[in-house]
């Protein structure tokens, strides 16, 4: 079978083709035909501070495909899903809703799930609060803004393009705020009235964040999701997080167990599969690329100039 990998150098990532054998499945995993994987751009960007330089390994962390054993729809983490076949652990496997395409099934996992970490399961947002995205236009952005209009929240969201902020509007963006600078909490607190927003997603990273905790309403909740400015760190105004009683949390699965993992696919699974089967929420899909056509979707990402998910049909 044909599968990419990616060779992490020091200043880029590069995309091989190769033919490898068909991956046998151990005791727990599935073997998935593969039928669309997306691109995340943490594992594709050097600049974003996740990768490291190594020995190449199997492109691709999530997609969607049918189980090769009895042709279940399945999407969720699929380790090396840039390839004709690969392997998902079976806790991770999501039914495919009859209404999602392949397409849309491989947008969804790892940028929903995340979502769902940061918005359900820590952030509790509910109907009406108010959720502020910096990076609104990013895979995860976008993703944070289509589920929180499908509970009932209202969104302001960040960007430094007015024409992407402009493309969200459509799909619900209640308040677009054009900056790529720390100079937007006095617009979240005038929209807000006076009061903030309930949960901030914090895409950006270490240069906004203070003017993120700025932007907080009392008992304001915190998600730090990304770094696309490449800052990992900042200063934290104390006196605001002790009488506004704040609650700062992060989002990842680096040093979470399978176990724990498996908390999150169980909760979007229970609370937010049926949004997807429904018609309520699905995810925006900027471009879909042929299978050979990777090393150009990576280019695409690379150029910063989508709005929602980049997938390869496989």
């Amino acid at each position: 079978m044909k599968a990419y990998f990616l060779q992490n150098a020091e200043s880029e990532t590069r995309l091989e083709l190769r033919d490898v054998p068909r991956p046998e499945p151990r005791p727990g995993q599935l073997l998935v035909r593969v039928r669309g994987a997306s691109l995340n751009r943490g594992e594709f960007l050097r600049a974003h501070g996740l990768t490291k330089p190594g020995p190449a390994k199997p492109a691709g962390s999530d997609g969607a495909g049918e189980v090769e054993a009895t042709g279940e729809r399945v999407m969720g983490r699929l380790p090396g899903a840039f390839a004709e076949y690969a392997l998902m652990d079976k806790a991770d496997a999501i039914p495919v809703p009859q209404n999602l395409t392949w397409e849309e099934a491989a947008a969804t996992p790892i940028t929903f799930l995340v979502v769902y970490d940061m918005l359900a399961a820590q952030g509790r947002l509910t109907a009406g609060e108010w959720l502020l995205v910096t990076g609104v236009s990013s895979g995860v952005g976008v993703a944070a803004l289509l589920a929180a209009k499908a509970i009932g929240a209202k969104v302001a969201g960040t960007s430094g393009s007015a024409a992407k902020l402009e493309a969200l509007r459509k799909h619900g963006l209640d308040v677009g705020i054009q900056t790529r600078k720390a100079d937007f909490s006095a617009k979240v607190l005038e929209v807000t009235g006076g009061k903030g927003a309930n949960l901030v997603v914090n895409n950006v990273g270490g240069t906004v964040f203070a003017e993120t905790v700025k932007a907080l309403a009392f008992e304001g909740r915190h998600a730090t999701v990304g770094y696309l400015d490449g800052s990992m760190k900042s200063e934290i105004d104390l006196e605001a997080l002790h009488s506004k009683r704040l609650k700062l949390f992060g989002v990842s699965n680096k040093l979470r167990s399978a176990e724990q993992r498996s908390l999150t696919v169980q909760g979007f699974t229970r609370d937010w599969l049926p949004l997807f089967a429904g018609g309520k929420l699905k995810p925006l899909i900027d471009k879909v690329y042929d299978f050979s056509d990777l090393p150009k979707a990576k280019g695409y990402m690379e150029s910063d100039s989508q709005v929602g998910k980049l997938v390869v049909r496989i």
